[in-house]
């Protein structure tokens, strides 16, 4: 079988990491798999790519630039992404393309795949599988809906544009959506239950079929140290409870819920029973701390980690991992945090209920609550139980995402499909 997964980037967010993730899990299974993205910030040995050569490649950043720049022109000044896909370019000529036996769609944006192109594909009367790894397929033209319902029905009079009403850019997105799919024959694979509810939802989509497989993560790699000894690598006394939490661009931004775990490390500060000098708080994944926030608790910057042996040890250092995330699909956080047998608290949303089992490997706070959010990492932290835990958190990935299990459950779903075809 050959497989040929389509990402606009290599390894970079959390789509392009799930991405190449599968297509690994799928190569330990003999099957010959293939990653080629739209553009590659450096030449590499992972991928393939749609734009070869210095015009090739111009034109790709041409592309992704109009797209994001000319995006960010008409949505009005909020964090929440939104994509107007006029940009775009035809994928059906590229060998890999042609030779597929499955076109495995993941993360399409920034001057990839527009509508036009995506109809395009249907020509090679191939499967086609497309994974969600956010809400931008079935919106007409954000990435995350919120309490937005208008894609229930047709998109306009969207929340997020500057010009709004019923014939806005979200609308007539919305139609060059519904024009493409009526050509396409894909399946949907929604890497959790919420996104397939949603999907469900959908006036675009919500006909079509629909698979619940998660992405997957590489449990060799992301594994289990001795907390005490990874917190000396990481040069905290290992008597410490150490909370960590990952990505957090500003104070404001509204996706990440930064404000909230700001909020509940200050509840939690000031509860009886917490002495302060105990813990500490490590943050990764920040360029620079200059406009970071003040946190009530001595805090450790780990900056940008691209080792990821490093950052299973950073995991392992830590007693509990937050994120205040407000809607999130299956945040790859969680499940490396997870898988290095670190528990887990956040908000109960988005997909994070399918890997966060409360009071087992983890705490699903009440939904924008900081202040559950901070009982949360209060039981933790007091928690006798913490061992047990930790073992629960190993335990739900090997059984539940382990490469073995999701790449069995895509073949299942790859020959079902391939038999459905005209002989």
């Amino acid at each position: 079988m050959k497989v040929v997964h389509l990402n606009t980037y290599e390894g970079n967010g959390g789509a392009g990491r799930a991405c190449l993730r599968l297509s690994d899990a799928l190569k330990a299974h003999d099957v010959d798999s293939n990653v080629v993205v739209y553009f590659q910030f450096k030449e590499s040995k992972l991928t393939d790519t749609f734009s070869k050569g210095p015009f090739q490649r111009a034109l790709a950043v041409f592309n992704i630039l109009a797209e994001r720049y000319l995006s960010k022109a008409f949505a009005k000044a909020v964090k929440t992404p939104f994509s107007l896909q006029w940009f775009g370019r035809s994928v059906i000529k590229h060998p890999k393309v042609k030779e597929a036996d499955i076109i495995h769609l993941h993360w399409i944006n920034h001057g990839f795949l527009s509508p036009k192109f995506l109809a395009q594909i249907d020509e090679l009367e191939k499967p086609v599988v497309w994974t969600f790894h956010d809400s931008n397929a079935f919106t007409g033209g954000c990435h995350v809906r919120y309490s937005c319902e208008n894609y229930h029905k047709e998109c306009g009079c969207c929340p997020l544009l500057k010009f709004s009403g019923k014939d806005d850019f979200s609308h007539k997105t919305w139609l060059r959506k519904k024009k493409a799919y009526s050509e396409l024959n894909c399946h949907i694979v929604a890497p959790s239950n919420w996104m397939a509810e949603s999907v469900k939802l959908s006036s675009l989509l919500g006909t079509r079929g629909i698979t619940v497989i998660p992405n997957t993560i590489e449990t060799k790699v992301f594994k289990p140290y001795v907390k005490s000894e990874a917190k000396k690598v990481l040069k905290i006394n290992p008597n410490k409870f150490v909370m960590m939490s990952g990505f957090m661009p500003s104070k404001n931004d509204k996706h990440k819920g930064t404000s909230y775990l700001i909020d509940a490390l200050n509840d939690l500060a000031s509860r009886p029973g917490i002495v302060k000098e105990n813990i500490e708080l490590v943050i990764f994944g920040n360029k620079d701390n200059v406009d970071m926030p003040e946190f009530p608790f001595k805090t450790t910057f780990l900056g940008t980690i691209s080792n990821d042996e490093h950052l299973a040890k950073c995991y392992s250092a830590a007693d509990v991992f937050i994120t205040p995330s407000l809607e999130d699909n299956l945040p790859n956080t969680v499940m490396e945090s997870l898988a290095c047998a670190t528990p887990v608290v956040a908000f109960k949303t988005g997909g994070i209920p399918d890997m966060v089992k409360h009071l087992e490997n983890g705490y699903l706070a009440e939904y924008k609550s900081s202040e559950d959010l901070a009982t949360g990492i209060e039981w933790l932290y007091h928690d006798e139980n913490a061992p047990d835990i930790q073992k629960e958190a190993r335990r739900t990935i090997l059984t539940q995402f382990s490469e073995a299990v999701i790449a069995e459950k895509h073949l299942l779903l790859y020959q079902s499909l391939i038999n459905l075809q005209p002989r």
